[in-house]
């Protein structure tokens, strides 16, 4: 069974494709138009092995937030939808990925859940080419509301702006692998002592 999510979302500031297969192979075929931003989701799909598709068209004239927070709604949204009813999952996963001086522990409960805890150092570079790096929290945040997960993102320590953000996205895609892949101990089982996530 495919667990394909795919999600189209147009507004006045933007307009969003997401295809994301959770069985992939680590393709990816992003364009946002902010080239930070394209690389970041580009390690999210190699590192989680997941094929994605990200074609966003955004106001960009006016800055990169709608195109960077759009699209990261539509990715949660993308990545709920092919989840599906989770039986047989993990539902935990958790990473911590070094990047030169830098280092980044996220873990995950793919719980019905949102909510989101991001640490990481004060006083970084404020703009990585064209991408604001306040939007890092920004991004999280818009994943965990419609993915509709728990999600612990800290980096206690790293001084390259560049890496900092890097090592998340990183940690972000091992973290969401290692919760969505199949557990063959638990084929038909919903991992929930309630019965519903």
């Amino acid at each position: 069974m495919s667990r394909i999510g795919r999600v189209e979302r147009t507004t006045k500031e933007t307009s969003v494709l997401v295809e994301i297969d959770l069985d992939g192979t680590g393709r990816t075929d992003v364009s946002t138009g902010v080239g930070f931003y394209d690389h970041m989701l580009d390690q999210l799909g190699r590192h989680g092995l997941f094929d994605l598709t990200v074609k966003t068209e955004g106001d960009l004239h006016i800055d990169t937030h709608h195109t960077i927070e759009d699209t990261a709604l539509a990715l949660g949204a993308a990545f709920r939808q092919a989840l599906g009813d989770k039986v047989g999952i993990y539902r935990f996963g958790n990473c911590t990925v070094p990047l030169d001086e830098s280092l980044a522990q996220v873990t995950v409960d793919l719980s019905g859940r949102p909510y989101l805890v991001h640490t990481e150092p004060e006083n970084m570079a404020p703009m990585i080419g064209s991408y604001d790096t306040t939007m890092t929290r920004h991004i999280l945040e818009s994943f965990v509301a419609q993915a509709q997960v728990a999600l612990h993102v800290h980096v206690p320590y790293g001084r390259n702006a560049h890496h900092i953000v890097e090592c998340q996205f990183k940690a972000l895609a091992r973290a969401l692998r290692y919760a969505s892949e199949r557990d063959p101990r638990a084929e038909g089982i919903l991992p929930s002592t309630k019965g519903a996530l």
